[in-house]
C-alpha cells in the first residue's frame, strides 16, 4: 500500500509540473487549451466553467466555449494538455475541416510552437534545479576526508578492475585527489568516455592501475563498487517476522560486535552469522548515541533477515553554500547527472549495459519512492529531482509521441514553410505510440521479474 501511495504522489507531482509547463506556455501564447488532464483514459471527475464540478465523461454535445476542462483520469501513468489546433496522441483532426483560427496551435509562428512543446521539459528542469538548490542551501554536502579504499571482497567489481583493500588513491589521470567526492567525480563523471590511470599507494609503495572505461562502467552498474575507509557495518532494512526483528534490531543500527568479536565491515558480520546457525549470538550495536546489547538466532538458514551495508565512520566536513553558491552547485549537479544519464543510454544502445539495469518502470519507481520517503524528506526530494531530470531527458529525445518528436516535426515544418501532410503525422504518431507501449510493457515485465 505504501508503494502505491508514494507512486501516485510522485507521478502526480511530476506529471502536474510537466503538463503545467505546456499549459502555461500555451496560455502565454494565447492558444486555446481544451483539456488539462492528470492520468489517461476515462474521466473520473473534473472542473470547468460551463458544467462546474462533474463526474465521469462530459456529454459529447457540450461545447466548453474556449474553457479548459481540468480533469483527473483513470490511469495514473501520465497526463496531457490538449491544445486546440494541434495534432497529438488523440488523433483529433476535426479542426482541419475549418480554416485556422487565431487561438489555434497551427496558426501560431514556429517559435511559439517550439516554446509550447519544450515548456514541459523546461518545467521538469526547473523542478530539478529548485530541489537541488534547496538541498544544497539548507543541507549542504557531507564530504568524506579520505581517499583510502575500504576492505574489498573477493571477486567483487572493485577487485576485478585492479583495486585492493586499503589502497590509498592519490591521483586519477594525473589529477590529485584529497577527498572521496573528488575520487568519485574523477572516476565516474569528469573522465566520462576516457580510460583511467589511477595512482595508488599500496603497502608503502606507489602503483599505477590502468582501467578501461568499459570496466568502470560495468563495475558502477553493480552499485557502489568502492567505499572509503574506515567503515562500520550498519543495518539498511529489517525484514518483518525475522530473527533480527525478534532481536529488536532496527534500520540504522551500527554493528560494533557480533558474537563478542569486533567487526569493521559487512563481510565480517555475514561470516560470523552464517557460521553460527541455530545459535544465540550476542550482538552489540550503536543506535544513535546509545550502545545496545541484544541476541539473535540465525536459525537453520544462517540468516537473520537484514539488508546490511558499510557506513563511513572517518573524518568528514560539511560544505555549505550561500544562495548563489547553491544555485551554481545545483547547475553543476544537473550537468553531471545529465552526462551520466546520456552515458548510460549510450552503453545500453552499444550493449555494454543490460537494459534492465539502466531503466525502471512503475514498480521500481514505487519501490524507490517508498524507500526514499521512509528515509526522510531530503532523500525523497532528491529522488523526485532525479526522476524529474530523467523525465526531461527522455521527453526531449527525438522520438515520435514524445515532446522531442513533436519538436522535430515543428522544426521541419518551420524550415520548409509548410505543414507535413496530416496522414503522415498521424502515421508517425501511431507508430511511435505502439513502440512506446511495447517499451513500457517490456520495462514493467523486467520490473516484475526482478522483484
Amino acid at each position: 500500500m505504501d508503494y502505491i501511495i508514494y507512486f501516485v504522489i510522485t507521478i502526480a507531482i511530476l506529471v502536474f509540473v510537466h503538463e503545467f509547463g505546456h499549459f502555461a506556455a500555451a496560455k502565454i501564447c494565447r492558444m486555446q487549451v481544451d483539456a488539462f488532464a492528470i492520468g489517461f483514459g476515462k474521466r473520473l471527475f473534473g472542473y470547468n466553467k460551463i458544467t462546474k464540478f462533474t463526474f465521469l465523461d462530459l456529454p459529447k454535445d457540450i461545447d466548453l466555449q474556449g474553457n479548459t476542462d481540468y480533469k483527473l483520469c483513470l490511469l495514473p501513468l501520465g497526463g496531457y494538455v490538449k491544445i486546440a489546433g494541434m495534432v497529438d496522441e488523440s488523433n483529433d483532426t476535426e479542426f482541419l475541416e475549418k480554416e485556422p483560427q487565431p487561438h489555434e496551435f497551427r496558426s501560431k509562428p514556429t517559435y511559439q510552437k517550439l516554446f509550447v512543446i519544450t515548456a514541459g521539459v523546461m518545467m521538469n528542469l526547473l523542478l530539478t534545479l529548485a530541489i537541488f538548490w534547496g538541498i544544497n542551501f539548507y543541507q549542504g554536502k557531507q564530504v568524506f576526508k579520505s581517499t583510502t579504499i575500504s576492505k574489498i571482497e573477493a571477486n567483487s567489481a572493485a577487485e576485478k578492475v585492479g583495486f585492493q583493500s586499503f589502497d590509498k588513491i592519490k591521483e586519477i589521470n594525473g589529477k590529485k585527489v584529497s577527498n572521496w567526492e573528488e575520487v568519485l567525480d574523477n572516476l565516474l563523471v569528469n573522465n566520462t568516455g576516457n580510460n583511467l590511470n589511477v595512482l595508488v599507494e599500496r603497502n608503502g609503495a606507489e602503483e599505477n592501475i590502468l582501467i578501461s572505461r568499459s570496466q568502470i562502467t560495468e563495475a558502477s552498474q553493480k552499485g557502489i563498487f568502492l567505499f572509503p575507509n574506515p567503515t562500520q557495518p550498519y543495518v539498511q532494512d529489517v525484514m518483518k517476522n525475522s530473527p533480527a526483528e525478534a532481536g529488536k534490531i532496527a534500520s540504522g543500527d551500527i554493528f560494533l560486535e557480533v558474537n563478542n568479536v569486533p567487526v569493521k565491515d559487512r563481510e565480517e558480520v555475514v561470516t560470523i552469522i552464517t557460521s553460527n546457525k541455530q545459535t544465540d549470538i550476542p550482538v552489540t550495536i550503536l543506535r544513535g548515541k546509545d550502545t545496545v546489547q541484544t541476541v539473535v538466532n540465525p536459525g537453520l538458514e544462517g540468516k537473520i533477515g537484514i539488508a546490511i551495508a558499510d557506513a563511513y565512520t572517518g573524518e568528514f566536513e560539511y560544505k555549505t553554500y550561500g544562495v548563489f553558491g547553491s544555485l551554481s552547485q545545483s547547475v553543476s549537479n544537473i550537468g553531471q547527472y545529465t552526462a551520466l544519464t546520456l552515458s548510460m543510454m549510450k552503453n545500453v544502445i552499444t550493449g555494454k549495459v543490460e537494459f534492465k539495469q539502466a531503466f525502471g518502470g512503475p514498480v521500481k519507481i514505487a519501490q524507490y519512492a517508498a524507500k526514499s520517503a521512509d528515509s526522510g524528506i531530503m532523500p525523497f526530494l532528491f529522488f523526485l529531482a532525479m526522476l524529474s531530470l530523467s523525465l526531461a531527458i527522455i521527453n526531449i529525445m527525438p522520438f515520435p509521441v514524445l515532446d522531442g518528436g513533436h519538436f522535430v516535426i515543428i522544426l521541419i515544418e518551420g524550415i520548409i514553410k509548410r505543414e507535413i501532410p496530416i496522414k503522415a503525422k498521424i502515421a508517425i504518431q501511431n507508430a511511435g505510440f505502439v513502440l512506446l507501449l511495447i517499451l513500457m510493457a517490456f520495462i514493467i515485465y523486467n520490473d516484475i521479474i526482478s522483484m
